[in-house]
């Protein structure tokens, strides 16, 4: 009898992927799924069914749904509910979806095929929650974004508090005597996060009284290098005026720094580039990035240890904020009191 074993072996993809192709996942690269069909199509081969439901009903899964393949701080985040789970009698299985898709839709599917015992969710949008989260019915828990409002009693939340981190981004920068801020982030219809964190900046702004023109001084970006770069120079061409930007990912200051450069401008020198995250990659760039820091490490294992307790236990929604951190690097400039006259 051919197996999905003899199905991987021949097409040279691994298990799992046989699997998400037989169950018409998406995070699959159209080659494998060409090649995969073509052989299930060829050999005849027809899923166990019984098999299938009697490994879902007897799951010990826990599903992680992950948005945006390019966010380092997710990568560190993974890797650490990894090995928090190794420990216990669960297993991961790690779904990785577009940035801009739905993620609870895509849990939905995950829940009806796979059949979880929990899911942990990195990245989110609030609405996509009150559109339909009331079809999962299994433990969740958001990591990195708040929940508490969404009133949910199978979701809990561990999460910094993006508002707050975004406010005390721009007062550092406003306390270096820079006033001509600009501002890297994502598009607030689909990035809940960009928009907390650009709602605090807003706050800073008032409090200092620093005027700030959003259609001049804050240009759209993806998480990830290329999207970033392109932002920073758009920047650079409507905001001629700027001495500090703000980078909402420690990926997008470094695409920024590096469109800095290419303009022949010197990072702190002549534009200081904060960023936001504090991932590995931070501390050893070069400049040494000047970041906010969120404690993956404690968002990862509360947010393991919350899911846990609600799969065995009745779920009772947990919702923690988890303190973030100033690092002080060589990528922001002190302007002088001379210079911030002129």
């Amino acid at each position: 009898m051919l197996t999905i074993k003899d199905i991987a072996r021949e097409s040279g993809y691994s298990v799992s992927t046989v699997s998400r192709v037989l169950n018409n996942r998406r995070d699959v690269s159209p080659e494998a799924k060409k090649r995969i069909t073509e052989i299930v199509a060829a050999r005849h081969f027809v899923p166990n069914n019984n098999a299938k439901h009697l490994k879902q009903n007897s799951s010990k899964t826990i599903a992680v749904l992950v948005k945006g393949t390019s966010n380092m701080l997710f990568a560190s985040i993974v890797e650490a509910i990894q090995k928090k789970v190794e420990a216990t009698r669960y297993t991961v299985s790690i779904n990785y979806i577009d940035e801009n898709d739905n993620e609870v839709e895509e849990a939905a599917i995950v829940c009806r095929e796979h059949k979880p015992r929990g899911m942990l969710f990195l990245g989110g949008n609030p609405v996509f929650f009150e559109q339909s989260f009331q079809k999962i019915n299994v433990p969740c828990v958001l990591v990195t974004n708040q929940g508490a409002a969404l009133g949910f009693d199978n979701l809990s939340s561990v999460a910094t508090d993006d508002e707050a981190a975004g406010e005390f981004a721009i007062d550092h920068l406003i306390r270096q005597g820079h006033k001509k801020i600009g501002i890297l982030g994502g598009d607030f219809s689909l990035s809940h996060t960009s928009k907390q964190r650009y709602s605090g900046c807003v706050r800073s702004f008032q409090k200092h009284q620093v005027p700030f023109e959003e259609h001049k001084y804050y240009e759209k970006a993806s998480f990830s290098y290329e999207s970033a770069y392109g932002a920073m120079k758009r920047l650079l061409e409507k905001a001629t005026d700027i001495t500090a930007v703000f980078a909402m990912s420690d990926v997008t200051a470094v695409g920024a720094i590096r469109a800095v450069i290419d303009s022949g401008r010197r990072v702190p020198e002549d534009i200081s580039v904060m960023g936001f995250d504090g991932i590995t990659m931070a501390e050893y760039y070069n400049p040494k990035l000047t970041t906010i820091q969120q404690q993956y490490q404690v968002l990862a294992v509360r947010s393991v240890e919350i899911l846990l307790q609600n799969i065995d236990m009745e779920p009772v929604p947990v919702h923690e904020i988890i303190p973030f951190h100033l690092v002080q690097g060589e990528s922001v400039k002190t302007i002088d009191a001379a210079a911030r006259e002129n």
